[in-house]
């Protein structure tokens, strides 16, 4: 089911996968959509009741000019979760949508039964120094003059802005991460834009965090190696216990 619906007093584009299940949250990333990522992921999710919308400024989502900074996407997240998924979630985040998962977990957790984090930063100065914004392509412009409901140069004025955010946002302290007590999947391309240094950082920051590094892979990790970055999604959703290894180093296995 897709739909417009009121969320924070304005009108969200959302999906809706009406199957039984637990109530799992798509987050897309930054100049993305739902669309962008729903077919490839949603099939593997056929367990759960998997929802999914596209952020002020993004998609089919009308642009708000106050709408891209993480204040704001966090709050319209929240605001997501009270009144339209209306109980805990798990909540599957790529990029941007990773960043407002990790602070929907430290602001929010009664609302966030577990995290997967793709190729997510958790400061703006965790992607590699060579990162910089793609310029807008045709390609680009096409798509945005078929689905978005705003004029075709509201792009550029869109562009500026996260070109502005990028550089000061996020800025999250790994104390708060510290607090996070939901089991949370960190996972990240083996040639991502995100620094491995950064992302271990997270990792080792997090309580219950597991870590996937997922090969032959950059930022675009669940398109280039879908069956993989699923299957790792889905093993983690079906046991968010503890894990037990039996050569454990870094983790303490519970005492019988």
């Amino acid at each position: 089911m897709e739909r417009y619906l009121t969320v924070d007093g304005h009108q969200v584009y959302s999906y809706e996968w009406d199957n039984n299940g637990e109530a799992v949250v798509l987050l897309h990333g930054g100049l993305s959509q739902t669309a962008h990522w729903a077919d490839q992921i949603v099939p593997s999710l056929d367990g759960y009741h998997v929802f999914g919308y596209d952020r002020s400024s993004h998609g089919l989502t009308s642009y708000r000019e106050e709408s891209i900074n993480f204040k704001y996407q966090v709050r319209e997240a929240i605001a997501y979760l009270e009144t339209v998924v209306k109980e805990p979630a798990h909540i599957v985040g790529w990029s941007d949508g990773g960043i407002i998962g990790l602070f929907l977990a430290i602001q929010r957790p009664d609302l966030v039964k577990s995290l997967v984090s793709i190729a997510a930063n958790f400061h703006y100065t965790g992607t590699v120094p060579e990162f910089e914004m793609n310029p807008i392509s045709d390609e680009d412009r096409a798509e945005y003059a078929e689905y978005s409901p705003d004029t075709p140069e509201t792009l550029d004025r869109i562009h500026a802005h996260f070109h502005q955010m990028w550089k000061s946002e996020p800025d999250i302290p790994l104390s708060d991460i510290a607090k996070i007590q939901c089991p949370v999947l960190v996972m990240a391309g083996d040639d991502d834009v995100i620094q491995h240094e950064h992302t271990l950082e997270l990792f080792r920051a997090l309580p219950l965090g597991q870590l996937a590094i997922v090969p032959g892979t950059s930022h675009i990790l669940p398109k280039e190696k879908p069956g993989l970055v699923n299957l790792l999604i889905t093993e983690f959703l079906e046991d968010l216990s503890y894990p037990i290894t039996k050569m454990p180093f870094r983790r303490t296995n519970p005492t019988e």
